[in-house]
């Protein structure tokens, strides 16, 4: 294709959702009060963990690290989309553009890489009790968090520069509220075959190994606690496990619908709300299925209140 002469795109249209301004503004209401519970939400287990000595233990350090992901994650997509409900233009440059494609993956990454190792601890917790102390000490945990970080944020930045050297020359409108790596493609100049099917055997890869090692820790943990004699015993493995496996289907179940194939025909109405329910509506869900279901939790989370209710008071 002869590109010269053929001005270059210095901005994208996220048309996000095209409605009528009444509906418009109930969207805006219901997204920032999803967005503040959501956050208060998150930093109330990260608070929890921080201040309960009792909580520093691994698991409760990885779910401080799972809700500090969560309030970093929603930050990718809910302020800018709030932005672009109450913008006459709904435009996001260039740059803005792709740094937030590649902030929004990685923490997608994270989140993928941070649940095994939240289901590794559960194994290691219920199959190998006596060893685990051992094995999975605070040392140990905080450096595999910190490995899972680092990668996550480095798998993504080499597509992204491969995606960002295509010539962008017009239309520039993104059918999304976030900008997203099928319809960025969709805008090329130039068909890239190549980058396309690169992005979707990353996405395939770290989905499918992540996912098949956290249902082979759980088939383990669930042969493991058949085999414990004592109900009471049984029952709280159960709960335990419980939490994270509801976090993992939610999660799971959604990305598995969009980055699989990420040009497999889906309709843009549908990309949006699958989109919408993994970016924002479950990292509000997360910490109330963690919270309600932990009493250790509950209980620090009521110290965390008495304790702000006693400094008011003074």
């Amino acid at each position: 294709m002869n590109m010269s002469g053929v001005s270059t795109v210095t901005e994208f249209i996220l048309l996000s959702f095209p409605c009528s301004r009444e509906v418009q503004v109930i969207l805006v209401m219901l997204l920032f009060v999803s967005y503040i519970l959501t956050v208060m939400g998150n930093g109330a287990i990260v608070c929890a963990v921080k201040l309960d000595r009792r909580l520093h233990t691994p698991m409760y350090i990885l779910l401080a690290n799972f809700s500090f992901l969560e309030i970093c994650y929603i930050n990718t997509t809910v302020p800018n989309m709030l932005k672009n409900f109450l913008s006459e233009t709904k435009a996001i440059s260039f740059t803005a553009c792709f740094f937030q494609f590649y902030f929004f993956f990685s923490m997608g990454i994270t989140e993928t890489l941070l649940l095994p190792l939240m289901a590794f601890d559960r194994y290691l917790a219920i199959c190998q009790p006596l060893h685990y102390p051992i094995i999975m000490n605070n040392h140990l945990c905080m450096n595999l968090v910190a490995l899972c970080w680092v990668t996550a944020f480095l798998c993504y930045p080499i597509p992204i520069y491969f995606i960002t050297q295509l010539p962008f020359c017009g239309p520039n409108t993104i059918d999304h509220f976030v900008c997203d790596p099928g319809p960025l493609l969709a805008l090329s100049c130039i068909p890239a075959p190549g980058i396309e099917l690169s992005c979707s055997i990353l996405s395939s890869l770290i989905i499918f190994i992540t996912f098949f090692f956290i249902l082979g820790s759980y088939t383990l943990v669930l042969r493991a606690v058949l085999h414990v004699p004592s109900v009471a015993g049984r029952r709280k493995a159960f709960s335990t496990c419980g939490s994270h496996l509801a976090v993992v289907s939610l999660f799971y179940g959604s990305i598995m619908v969009m980055y699989i194939s990420p040009t497999s025909g889906n309709p843009g109405g549908t990309q949006k709300i699958v989109t919408l329910f993994y970016s924002s509506v479950t990292p509000l869900i997360n910490p109330l299925i963690y919270s309600l279901r932990n009493k250790d939790m509950k209980a620090a989370l009521r110290k965390i209140h008495m304790c702000t209710e006693i400094s008011q008071s003074k």
